[in-house]
């Protein structure tokens, strides 16, 4: 895995901005339309996490682990952005990531933040 496929973000052509702090400089919040939020639960399949546990004994890095939470973020990402688009927003204002076990079965990750309207000022 390079490192590219590491990162996160929205892609470079969104519609929607998203940003994680509570304004975006250069431009007015001409409405805020609520929250919004993307939400996925993976699990993970059984040669993985037998991968994993053995991997755990000796340390180091869960690569597939990563890869999976990484595949994951980007989902709950992408889900919040069409929520925001459906909506009429064009920007993701204060956007987190919350990140919880579902159930011993999978992880939950939740991409949420406030919608609005933005415009150059």
């Amino acid at each position: 895995m390079g490192i590219e496929e590491y990162g996160g973000g929205q892609p470079a052509q969104s519609d929607v901005l998203v940003v994680t702090t509570n304004d975006v400089p250069g431009y007015q919040v001409t409405q805020v339309i609520g929250e919004v939020f993307g939400l996925t639960v993976r699990s993970r399949h059984l040669g993985s996490q037998i991968g994993a546990g053995l991997k755990s004994m000796i340390g180091g890095e869960l690569k597939g682990l990563t890869k999976t939470l990484v595949e994951t973020r980007n989902q709950a990402m992408q889900r919040l952005v069409e929520q925001a688009k459906a909506r009429g927003a064009n920007a993701v204002l204060m956007m987190r990531f919350d990140v919880t076990e579902a159930a011993d079965v999978g992880t939950e990750v939740c991409a949420y933040g406030t919608a609005a309207v933005i415009s150059r000022s």
